[in-house]
């Protein structure tokens, strides 16, 4: 593993007990300058693992709590008037940072859900006929809690497909669960999370990395014909587009560079498949019928699909 990414993860591991699949996929996000969503139940540590990773890189992060009275005006900001020259002023909003947090994303109004589709996608804030851009690198961090529906609103596809990837971090194991206790006995674990072990200009140097990490023909054959499975099956009503494809390359090259490699096998794209296909693939009601889960449909599509023989190097 690449010395400055091992720090990385083990200065998160400060705070967050068991979950070292998912902190390597949040890196994994973060190399490939992509955004995240993590959804699952309450209490079992999203917000912390945020706030740790945040922690730890260089760089301002900002947190935005998502409720219903939530504006636009607060994520992206707003013009006002000078009273001394007269002229429009921008007053930055909470994105104007690094790495914004945008916890219980869902229980937002559709209208500022809406603000953050520009800023993830382009980068920038278009306010009043001026653009805006964002600090570099910018990285949206959300969550959502899947069994609440009072005060939620449904993301709806066109930002889903603007997230990265879609986690889980799942309940701890009994061991797990004790050594969860004993951190928070006497104090918040947060806290035991060093400040700025990897800088912005780390960052982008291992962003630069990850770039160069070479696929081969067969292996990019490979993630094409998983995504275009997703897309002729009667399972689903809404498949994997383009960018589904050409986020799992990415994310495949940054899986192989984490795990010291500047070349991706098909064991790259199958590890990280599942979190970056399964929020973009809307099942219909026979494949919700079979599977249940989008997460379950991934899986088998991964199981059929032929894996290329000449992939080790």
């Amino acid at each position: 593993m690449n010395e400055k990414i091992r720090i990385l993860k083990d200065n998160i591991e400060k705070s967050i007990v068991g979950k070292e699949d998912v902190i390597i996929k949040v890196i994994a996000a973060l190399l490939c300058g992509g955004h995240i969503l993590i959804e699952d139940v309450p209490g079992v540590g999203k917000t912390q693992l945020i706030s740790s990773m945040a922690k730890s890189l260089d760089g301002k992060f900002n947190r935005v709590q998502m409720t219903p009275d939530i504006m636009p005006s607060d994520i992206i900001g707003f013009s006002m008037i000078n009273q001394k020259t007269g002229e429009l002023e921008y007053r930055p909003g909470a994105a104007m940072c690094n790495f914004l947090l945008a916890d219980e994303i869902n229980r937002a109004s559709p209208k500022s859900q809406s603000s953050l589709l520009e800023i993830m996608e382009e980068g920038q804030i278009s306010l009043d006929g001026k653009t805006h851009a964002l600090p570099v690198p910018f990285m949206v961090m959300a969550t959502q809690n899947p069994v609440e529906t009072y005060g939620t609103y449904h993301l709806p596809e066109a930002q889903m497909d603007r997230f990265f990837m879609k986690i889980s971090m799942g309940y701890p194991t009994a061991e797990e669960e004790i050594r969860i206790i004993e951190r928070t006995e006497f104090g918040n674990p947060v806290d035991n999370v060093e400040r700025a072990v990897i800088t912005l200009e780390d960052i982008a140097d291992l962003q630069k990395q990850v770039m160069n990490v070479r696929v081969i023909p067969s292996v990019k054959k490979y993630i094409t014909d998983i995504v275009r499975s997703t897309r002729d099956s009667e399972m689903v009503t809404l498949g994997v587009s383009p960018r589904g494809s050409i986020t799992l390359y990415k994310a495949s090259k940054a899986i192989a560079f984490i795990n010291g490699r500047d070349y991706v096998t098909p064991d790259d794209v199958k590890y990280i498949a599942g979190c970056v296909l399964s929020l973009r693939v809307i099942l219909s009601v026979k494949g919700r019928t079979k599977y249940g889960t989008s997460d379950e449909f991934i899986k088998r599509i991964l199981e059929i699909t032929a894996v290329p023989a000449d992939a080790v190097k």
